[in-house]
């Protein structure tokens, strides 16, 4: 019974890190898909000529910031 649950248990962790290495593998992968992208949005911006301007980030970022309201109700 001892060596069935050991090799359960061997087996259990050889799947998790299989698993946790497939993740690991994928979020590289991401991470360099995203630093590509933002070198083809910076060279885009190069090629327009808008060097000057905020990063793609940051007019994300103030779109999706709420705007603050007064008490009359207005922005």
């Amino acid at each position: 019974m001892t060596a069935f649950v050991q090799n359960l248990l061997q087996q259990m962790q050889s799947r998790f890190q299989t698993m946790s290495d497939s993740i690991i593998t994928k979020i590289d992968e991401m991470g360099s898909r995203i630093d590509e992208l933002e070198q083809s949005i910076n060279d885009l911006r190069t090629e327009m000529g808008v060097e000057g301007s905020p990063s793609p980030s940051a007019s994300l970022k103030q779109k999706i910031e709420p705007r603050s309201v007064d008490d009359s109700g207005k922005e």
